[in-house]
């Protein structure tokens, strides 16, 4: 699974391009300004400017950009899915929590991370497992797994909670203490 990191970074150079656009309305000659920052393998970052504001007077173009860099993450929760479902969801003792996922889903990327540092920080006390809803279609129809991420918690077998979208550290540890009583 991918992750995205994004930092504030100065811009290095600004490029220029121009670019004639057609059309039977107005012929308008439209400047487009790219920063390119140092490390960031090329990645050109479009500073704005229409071009009502290219009639009246040129901006000065922001110096401070966003950088976002995609990485793989890795990560130690195992894989479940519609065949492993029952011995290792079910028939499981103790609190099992489920991430419900795909892999096109952003806010399923943002809380990737989050997850993963959960599942280590409750090793020995929680099972954390992954399902990827893509290729296990029929447990979240199941359990009714309408939007994703979708984050379920069973205890001894029985579904005990469900957290749904991209929620904060402090929303997860909450929901996951409330079954290790």
């Amino acid at each position: 699974m991918a992750a995205f990191t994004c930092t504030s970074r100065p811009l290095v150079s600004l490029r220029s391009e121009s670019r004639i656009s057609s059309s039977l309305s107005a012929s308008l000659s439209a400047r487009r300004i790219f920063a390119v920052s140092p490390d960031s393998a090329g990645l050109r970052i479009r500073l704005s400017q229409s071009p009502s504001s290219l009639t009246s007077k040129v901006s000065q173009p922001r110096r401070r950009g966003i950088v976002c860099e995609a990485q793989e993450t890795t990560t130690d929760i195992s894989i479940v899915n519609d065949t492993t479902w029952d011995s290792l969801v079910l028939k499981a003792d103790g609190p099992v929590l489920v991430d419900f996922w795909a892999p096109w889903c952003g806010p399923c990327k943002m809380i990737d991370p989050l997850v993963n540092e959960l599942a280590r920080e409750y090793t020995g006390k929680v099972k954390f497992y992954k399902l990827n809803t893509d290729d296990s279609p029929s447990t979240p129809s199941k359990y009714n797994v309408r939007s994703i991420p979708t984050i379920m918690i069973f205890v001894n077998g029985e579904k005990k909670d469900a957290i749904i979208g991209a929620v904060p550290r402090s929303t997860l540890t909450s929901s996951i203490d409330k079954f290790l009583q």
